[in-house]
């Protein structure tokens, strides 16, 4: 992973348990030991919102969002008022439900604020380079099940200075120091899952490296969203501005048929499925909203997205 991701010596890579949900409450727990410290959430979907709402039990979490008065994301949130007494700026760097990407990191440290990024990175580490010093990242974290391997295990990269500092009541499950010290070992790793990552880090090595992984990223998702954008309104997004556009997913491209017709949204997922398109509607914890979504990680191919763009302009054509 360090080679892949090119990662500097003064960080530490853990594998954890928990999920992405554990880490909401190990950062704050491993940076802000009094439990009343500031820490600046920037939140532009539903992963992020929850995020912060787990922070409000071990630290004070302030709170910056891009919500609209109905309830969606369609913008970044403003940088423009973190508090500077902050401990740490959160942010999620891809929404997978809003379809929302930082396709590269805020530069912070330009508008005078020294507090390191703390990065929920789940949905899209390993698919563009990240510059670790440059943005000040402290700590990031990712699950395996989307890019890097299977569910249950969760990668934590963390700048060596941020380690040693945790509350005196952070569970030793989630205490960076203690998990650094053992090596990595304080309780039984999830020993096979660890095994996949490696599998991954030198698939993504022998292809090209992460530059090849944000090319063929940016291939596959242009591929989709020209489909949805060409289609006039037969599918739809919820980014579709000039401006949006700039900011939408690579990894998740949410789009529903016919303005949302609830009828037609099911006869397309059902033709999918029997043309063994799965995925496209999937419950999450926030339940099954209006739109579908289609999810391009590293397991699907260039060919599969093909054979996914083919199908949406089949349907579009026999059902307009």
């Amino acid at each position: 992973m360090k080679q892949a991701m090119n990662i500097p010596s003064n960080y530490e890579v853990l594998f954890t348990h928990g999920g992405g949900h554990g880490q909401f409450a190990a950062v704050p727990l491993n940076l802000c030991p009094a439990g009343t410290e500031k820490a600046t959430y920037l939140v532009n979907g539903t992963w992020s919102e929850r995020a912060a709402e787990e922070a409000k039990k071990y630290c004070s979490p302030i709170v910056i969002t891009s919500q609209k008065s109905d309830k969606t994301y369609t913008s970044y949130p403003s940088i423009d008022e973190i508090d500077p007494e902050s401990k740490y700026v959160y942010l999620c760097s891809n929404e997978t439900v809003n379809g929302i990407e930082y396709h590269r990191l805020p530069d912070l440290r330009s508008r005078g604020i020294d507090a390191p990024l703390v990065i929920d990175a789940s949905s899209d580490y390993t698919t563009k380079p990240i510059e670790w010093e440059k943005y000040n990242v402290g700590i990031l974290y990712a699950c395996a099940s989307k890019n890097i391997g299977h569910p249950g295990l969760t990668a934590c990269v963390i700048r060596k200075d941020l380690i040693g500092k945790a509350s005196p009541v952070c569970p030793g499950v989630l205490d960076y120091n203690l998990n650094v010290q053992a090596g990595n070992v304080w309780n039984t790793c999830a020993t096979f899952n660890i095994e996949v990552v490696g599998i991954m880090m030198d698939w993504i090595i022998s292809n090209g490296g992460v530059d090849a992984m944000e090319e063929l990223s940016i291939k596959k998702s242009q591929m989709v969203y020209d489909v949805i954008d060409s289609s006039n309104g037969f599918y739809s997004t919820p980014l579709a501005s000039d401006e949006q556009k700039a900011i939408r997913s690579r990894m998740n491209v949410p789009f529903d048929v016919m303005g949302g017709d609830e009828a037609m949204g099911e006869k397309f997922v059902k033709e999918a499925w029997e043309r063994g398109i799965v995925g496209l509607r999937t419950l999450t914890p926030f339940g099954v909203g209006r739109y579908l979504r289609a999810s391009l990680y590293h397991g699907v191919s260039l060919e599969s997205t093909e054979f996914l763009v083919e199908y949406m302009k089949e349907f579009m054509e026999l059902n307009r």
